[in-house]
């Protein structure tokens, strides 16, 4: 029986790396099938079928027009998936709006920064969470809600400052966001994501444009969530990050999945080397 099983995973490299879900034999929290999705005569993303296992952090890489960012934006709700399917724990979310996939526990950053350029650093991260008390103008008025309104904020501010200590950025929280470098503005982009609580985060390009010194914070950070328990697909044109940090890779080219697998896996196959370098592998 042991031997059966040792060439069964020897056979499916995609099992024997370890991955959390497929050796438990759970279902994965994020799986896409048959992804697809067009622009009048374009087709961006044809037909990729991928999942994310729990507790990883996994890559997402291919050459410029891979349809990584449209794959990106068809999961998390920005479009609308022309067909196949987006399931998150389970749930099929396909074509729901953002905020209702984000109130599921699916999140995600951008390749620029969306901060309130005009609003302080603590007051982007007290906006991040969800179905606030204090939203609701008569909640904050009325003698019975309001002091339940005032509860929920200290607690909640709690969680910023705890939030800002841990990615180091708690000394700019009076900042005007709008006055952040590009490295600290990617610092509070995921910290803000972070405050919604989620199982499962989209990182697009997080460290585009920042110095060496905050690309290894964020790095560690993201290496510390994970270890809390919190699942991460990673769009990055570095391919040096991706091979000496995730444990799977996803490859697409001409929007599908060209292979995946763990990094040494994927940098020895042949078909990912001609996407990359554009020409025949002898």
């Amino acid at each position: 029986m042991n031997d059966t099983a040792d060439a069964d995973a020897a056979a499916d490299p995609r099992d024997a790396d370890g991955g959390g879900d497929a050796a438990s034999g759970g279902q994965p929290p994020l799986e896409v099938e048959n992804l697809r999705k067009t622009f009048g005569g374009i087709t961006a993303v044809d037909g990729a079928t991928f999942s994310v296992e729990e507790g990883t952090l996994t890559g997402l890489i291919g050459p410029n027009g891979a349809g990584k960012s449209t794959t990106f934006n068809c999961i998390t709700g920005v479009h609308e998936p022309t067909a196949g399917a987006v399931r998150f724990q389970g749930e099929d979310i396909t074509g729901l709006e953002t905020h209702d996939i984000a109130n599921r526990g699916l999140v995600r950053t951008f390749q620029i920064a969306r901060e309130l350029e005009e609003m302080t650093v603590l007051e982007n991260m007290m906006l991040a969470p969800q179905g606030q008390l204090g939203e609701r103008f008569f909640h904050s008025v009325l003698p019975g809600l309001r002091s339940r309104v005032v509860g929920e904020e200290e607690e909640l501010l709690e969680q910023v400052w705890q939030q800002l200590e841990f990615f180091e950025i708690d000394h700019l929280a009076e900042e005007y966001a709008g006055n952040l470098s590009g490295g600290q503005r990617k610092l509070l982009e995921m910290a803000r994501a972070l405050m919604t609580d989620p199982e499962l985060v989209l990182l697009d390009e997080p460290l585009a444009g920042v110095n060496p010194t905050l690309e290894e914070k964020l790095l560690d950070r993201i290496h510390e969530l994970r270890e809390r328990g919190n699942t991460f697909l990673l769009v990055e044109h570095d391919m040096d990050v991706i091979m000496n940090n995730c444990e799977r890779v996803i490859v697409m080219h001409q929007g599908q999945v060209l292979a995946e697998g763990p990094p040494e896996a994927v940098t020895e196959n042949e078909q990912v080397i001609e996407a990359y370098l554009g020409g025949d592998v002898e």
